[in-house]
């Protein structure tokens, strides 16, 4: 007996190798996942390897195969170039290698143009695409770009692509939180090159999450909108989809919308902030019977903007300016601080990434009156602003005197109280002391955001 039982365990041991080899079972989660990796002259050899080795190690542990995952990798370069397509590789094992036998291309770091090559390889059948599952990308850049990179990753966003971006540390805040999926806090990494490892978890997580729900899924969640993606079950011959919103508790208020059956995603808007709203999807087919799917999801509050503004620190050619910060889910992903002098001049702009809420403004002129305007930048393209005017000395000795002591006071100086808001200036050239500004008022713009300049 105990031959027969080792010949049973081993042909046990042949045929798990052999599933292990040929890839996942069908019932594991099914996509298209597409690395985009800068392969470019702007990064060095060194960031080039250790980023080919993270790559490889994210890919490796991954359900990779052809009824589940499926892998393609495109280099960042002059032009962009396949490494390999997705039905060329069967298991995670076979991308880490192919991962790492990739080669440095050099040349520009043309991101835009690569981005609007990796929309057609994410959709098309010819590169191994596969028409109805979900699209993922992941983006390892250092940061910089030659040509622009928001109008191609809005249009893969439009398609239902969720986008994951690892930059190394060089890269402007506000554009790369634009550019990842909604929310940045999970789409966006931020890590040196030497500590990718530390978000490989991480990452590999939230693209199993990603490619998991073969449901109706709400993404791009903002105060007056969000974005609906869904599987393809039906097509443009067998039917139609029904989408239909209502807020929970107003469920008389029907919003709908029909779709044709190849349609895979739809961008609620002009919802209101704060709010619960019910959303189903109502498959016709004239097939057969295909169940709803039903779906409940919160807008984000209100974008707030700041509230105060403090002008402190003011020297001839400098001054601070501080803002009591956008703080809960609506919070904004990054300021916008614009200056310039009351009496007409050019205006300059400083970026302030989210979680800060000051910064020092140099190069002003002496005894001059300046605008100073703060702008929260939200993630749903409004902007809200508020200004004050400040006013920098003709010298450091031109700051005026404290004031003497109140009769009585038995010669100690009285304490300021910072909370309080300054006195204006009758004359109109801006608030008195060193640690003011006035506040002028409140802008609301709607619409996309400028590129900014790094700070």
């Amino acid at each position: 007996m105990l031959p027969w039982t080792a010949l049973v365990l081993a042909l046990s041991l042949a045929l798990a190798r052999g599933d292990a080899e040929r890839g996942p079972l069908a019932s594991a989660p099914q996509g298209d996942l597409l690395f985009l990796l800068d392969s470019s002259a702007s990064v060095s050899h060194y960031e080039f390897s250790r980023v080919r080795e993270f790559l490889g190690q994210l890919a490796a542990p991954l359900p990779l195969g052809p009824g589940a995952l499926r892998a393609s990798l495109v280099h960042v370069s002059s032009q962009p170039h396949t490494e390999f397509p997705f039905d060329q590789h069967s298991s995670g094992a076979d991308v880490q290698d192919a991962i790492r036998a990739a080669t440095q291309r050099m040349g520009d770091t043309n991101t835009g143009l690569a981005l609007a090559y990796a929309k057609e390889q994410l959709f098309a059948e010819a590169a191994g695409a596969r028409p109805v599952v979900p699209k993922v990308l992941v983006w390892v850049t250092d940061g910089g770009s030659s040509d622009p990179v928001g109008p191609p990753m809005q249009e893969l966003k439009d398609l239902g692509v969720t986008v994951f971006i690892i930059s190394t540390g060089r890269g402007n805040l506000l554009e790369l939180s634009a550019a990842a999926s909604a929310p940045a806090e999970k789409h966006l990494h931020f890590v040196d090159v030497d500590d990718l490892y530390i978000i490989a978890q991480e990452l590999r997580g939230s693209i199993l999450d990603a490619v998991q729900p073969q449901q109706l899924r709400a993404s791009e969640v903002t105060s007056s909108g969000f974005h609906l993606a869904w599987p393809g079950l039906l097509t443009v011959d067998s039917g139609y989809y029904v989408l239909e919103l209502a807020p929970s508790a107003e469920p008389g208020t029907v919003r709908r919308q029909q779709l044709p059956g190849n349609a895979t995603s739809w961008t609620w808007g002009d919802l209101h902030p704060d709010t619960d709203y019910d959303v189903a999807l109502v498959p016709e087919s004239n097939v057969q019977p295909v169940r709803p799917q039903h779906l409940q999801v919160r807008t984000l509050p209100e974008e707030a903007g700041p509230e105060r503004i403090v002008i402190s620190h003011v020297r001839p050619r400098s001054l601070r300016v501080s803002w009591d910060p956008v703080l809960g889910p609506a919070a904004a992903f990054g300021y916008q601080v614009q200056f310039g002098p009351l009496q007409g001049g050019a205006a300059q702009r400083v970026d302030v990434p989210s979680g800060h809420n000051s910064t020092t403004l140099q190069g002003l002129a002496p005894g001059t009156a300046y605008l100073v305007t703060v702008t929260a930048a939200f993630r749903s393209g409004r902007e809200r602003a508020l200004s004050a005017k400040a006013c920098t000395p003709n010298s450091e000795r031109s700051r005026a005197p404290r004031p003497p002591p109140p009769p009585g006071a038995g010669g100690r100086e009285p304490t300021e109280a910072p909370s309080r808001a300054p006195s204006p200036d009758p004359s109109g050239g801006g608030a008195r002391g060193r640690n003011q500004g006035l506040v002028l008022g409140v802008g609301v713009r709607a619409g996309p955001l400028p590129r900014g300049a790094s700070t």
